[in-house]
């Protein structure tokens, strides 16, 4: 299981940073950010757990923002953050995600109590962004967080 989750973040790693010249706020703040695609929730965990990439530095001190594509509407990519609020189904099942970090990976859980009520639309191929937040900018409280966009603007990334 750990092969098939390490070939699979190794394979699906998009990656890309910048840099803040403009030494408004500390100098040279790197944030950084990388996709995730194609994570599939299998048994028996139903969770998957993302190493940073080598190139990815982060710190103790650093915010980790996790967010799931949940649509696309208009060509435009809908992302939402984790952990989310329990998503209720026609058919009774209910769900969440959720995730945890350390300084050196991500994991990313489904959650339900009934596994069986869960389609694949919610558990195989899906697409996650995360984002790396230099403490500096975690510590502004006019970021809406909730908000991929709004975070990408304030810490000035371009994701490509």
């Amino acid at each position: 299981m750990k092969k098939i989750i390490t070939v699979l973040c190794i394979a699906t790693f998009i990656f890309t940073s910048c840099s803040s010249d403009d030494d408004r706020v500390d100098n040279d703040t790197v944030g950084q950010t990388f996709e995730l695609e194609n994570v599939n929730f299998v048994a028996p965990e139903y969770a998957v757990n993302i190493p940073f990439p080598n190139n990815v530095e982060v710190f103790g001190s650093d915010a980790i923002l996790v967010y799931r594509l949940e649509d696309i509407v208009n060509g435009n990519d809908v992302w939402e953050p984790l952990p989310t609020p329990v998503i209720f189904l026609e058919n009774n099942g209910e769900l969440n995600y959720r995730f945890n970090h350390t300084v050196n990976d991500v994991d990313i859980y489904l959650e339900t109590p009934d596994i069986s009520l869960i389609g694949d639309n919610y558990r195989i191929n899906q697409v996650f962004r995360i984002v790396v937040v230099p403490s500096g900018f975690a510590t502004n409280t006019n970021i809406d967080l909730s908000d991929f966009n709004a975070v990408q603007d304030a810490i000035e990334l371009e994701y490509k």
